[in-house]
């Protein structure tokens, strides 16, 4: 089988990357295609090193720190990929892969992390961030987001089959394209977060700082629990913020190693997640050490966290983003950790392990190309 691999761009190791890394497993002989590959050297070792092939805006002015100011031009650009040499063509998009040109002989399996988000469900909360809710840029960006749908809504139509990495995306898939789709969570590599054997008495959070992970309200929460002591690790735009809303029971910490943040997810009572996630590794890294979650109650958080009353319990949700939700979260789950094991929160960790990825991935791959060879009449090869 001839497969080509088409992700948006490389320009670090971060969750859809490390997806990536596991479908390489699955398919070595694959070849990589992307908008643009701005990796160092030393840095693609997870791609087994292999050479990229990009497209137009890999040239464009500035496009190394600025790629995506470059998003109205990426469908044109993601459109020019010849790939008609390929038998499988498997998308990894939370953007414009999937929108590659394929041909009736070929089969397209899209992993998808999400529909465009700023362009679908979320337009109106990514305008408000961005300052674009008026003025002649907001209507520039709004006609592009437009135009954005209309060619995301057409494209779907040359995906064969999609993969959702979560109930809560396969449902935001079946309402934008009206697709079914296949659930296979991401890979999570959970060995190198080892069971906490000592726990100090704080909480403990950690993300990239911007305006959807609500790290500022976790902080000002614990102005309502003076008693209670919050480590956060994590830098971006809103760190700032943070600071402005902590108090002297929050340590901010900034930017950190791993071995620091594995440090804190090891030691910690519990680890707090407030965004509204597509899958979120974070909970499921602090699982892994044997720490419970206290989480918003929508997203993925309620597939990959057992928050209500039963067996294999592994934390507890809250209902609204708001600072006071967390404060009697926080409440709460001092009232029922003692019905919480960390054994059990490390088994459920080790259900998205990359092994599992892997096996599941490569026999839905496999499966739908037998199917698909058997539908048009050639060789399985």
């Amino acid at each position: 089988m001839r497969v080509a691999l088409i992700h948006e761009w490389f320009v670090n190791y971060a969750g859809s990357e490390r997806v990536v890394e596991q479908m390489l497993k699955c398919f070595p002989q694959a070849d990589l295609f992307c908008v643009v590959d701005f990796l160092r050297p030393e840095e693609r070792g997870f791609l087994m090193d292999k050479p990229t092939k990009t497209t137009f805006v890999q040239r464009l002015p500035m496009a190394r720190h600025n790629h995506r100011k470059y998003l109205p031009l990426m469908p044109l650009a993601i459109e020019q990929h010849n790939l008609s040499g390929y038998d499988i063509v498997i998308s990894s998009s939370h953007a414009v892969a999937k929108g590659v040109i394929v041909g009736p002989d070929q089969l397209h399996i899209c992993m998808c992390y999400s529909p465009m988000r700023y362009a679908w469900d979320l337009q109106h909360q990514y305008l408000a961030e961005s300052n674009l809710t008026r003025g002649l840029k907001g209507s520039l960006a709004r006609w592009s987001l437009h135009k954005l749908r209309l060619w995301d809504t057409r494209t779907a139509n040359g995906v064969d089959q999609f993969i959702a990495i979560s109930n809560y995306i396969g449902r935001r898939i079946d309402k934008a394209y009206r697709r079914d789709s296949t659930v296979i969570y991401p890979p999570v590599d959970v060995t190198r977060f080892k069971l906490g054997i000592e726990r100090k008495p704080v909480y403990f959070t950690a993300s990239r700082m911007v305006p959807y992970k609500r790290m500022p309200m976790i902080v000002e929460a614990f102005q309502q629990l003076p008693d209670r002591e919050l480590v956060v690790i994590g830098d971006g735009p809103d760190f700032e913020r943070c600071r402005a809303v902590a108090g002297a029971n929050v340590q901010l910490l900034g930017w950190q190693p791993t071995d620091v943040l594995l440090k804190w997810m090891q030691q910690a009572q519990a680890f707090i997640f407030a965004a509204e996630e597509d899958f979120g590794i974070a909970p499921l890294e602090a699982q892994a050490c044997g720490t419970p979650v206290i989480a918003f109650a929508r997203g993925a958080a309620l597939e990959t966290i057992r928050g209500y009353p039963g067996e294999g319990r592994t934390g507890v949700f809250f209902n609204e983003q708001t600072p006071q939700a967390i404060a009697e979260s926080v409440r709460e789950f001092e009232q029922v950790r003692h019905q919480i094991d960390s054994q059990d929160c490390r088994a459920n960790a080790v259900r998205f392990s990359p092994e599992r990825f892997r096996d599941e991935f490569s026999q839905f791959v496999l499966a739908q190309w037998a199917a698909f060879c058997q539908r048009s009449g050639r060789p399985i090869n």
